[in-house]
């Protein structure tokens, strides 16, 4: 019966992805994570310069709250990409770009393992008296860290702060890459890419435009300086 209904919902699945588009359960996936990334980003942002009070440790109860439904929902949305099919589109025709948008998927994916797994590692280390909650609802225990002696689970906490520091700041780079990427794919090249994962976006309609112009242009002058820049020097004649 299981196995029925799996292959029921993963063939749903493949009949969007043979139309160029994300199952309706990836883009829920999609911008559900985006709209908690920058939720997460600007409330810690404020959280941080809160004066110490009630208020400062509310605002880090919903910050942890968030931060572990984030992790079951990373989790999920990895395991929905395993299993169901992905589109195939013009963000995957060979070359630098396409090359650069994967490495990018890939590191988001690694910011969003790691930002709740850092926090839930920091929380587990010094914060032994805070309760966590999925959402605010289910109960969510910390990571066993009971043996460990205090000097060392302050060494965790301190390397768990820096891996969680570092993937911020990797995250606010990589956000507007991949937003401005997608743009790019709307308003420049006019392909279905955000078609794609969102499909209340008309598909732009296929024809020159004088952005699409200018950025080959551009491009193919940063590629020659490139190689300009490169090339190996010539051994000179005796």
């Amino acid at each position: 019966m299981i196995d029925r209904v799996l292959f029921k919902v993963l063939q749903w699945a493949a009949g969007h992805a043979e139309e160029g588009r994300y199952s309706p359960v990836g883009i829920v996936f999609h911008w559900t994570m985006a709209g908690l990334v920058l939720f997460q980003l600007g409330w810690g942002w404020w959280m941080g310069r809160l004066p110490v009070g009630g208020g400062k440790v509310a605002a880090y109860d919903l910050h942890y709250a968030v931060g572990v439904l984030m992790l079951v929902l990373v989790v999920g949305r990895s395991a929905w990409r395993a299993f169901a099919p992905e589109p195939i589109n013009d963000a995957d025709k060979p070359g630098w770009e396409s090359t650069a948008a994967h490495i990018t998927h890939y590191v988001f994916y690694a910011c969003l393992f790691g930002l709740p797994l850092s926090g839930w590692l920091m929380i587990s280390a010094t914060g032994r008296e805070t309760e966590l909650t999925l959402a605010g609802l289910i109960p969510w225990p910390l990571l066993p860290l009971h043996e460990v002696s205090n000097a060392r689970l302050d060494a965790i906490e301190a390397v768990a702060e820096w891996l969680h520091f570092g993937l911020v700041l990797s995250l606010l780079l990589l956000v507007p890459i991949h937003v401005g990427g997608a743009l790019k794919h709307q308003f420049v090249d006019r392909d279905d890419v955000m078609h794609g994962m969102l499909p209340v976006l008309p598909k732009p309609r296929r024809r020159p435009s004088r952005w699409r112009r200018r950025y080959l242009a551009v491009e193919r002058q940063i590629v020659r300086q490139a190689r300009l820049i490169w090339r190996p020097s010539r051994p000179s004649k005796a």
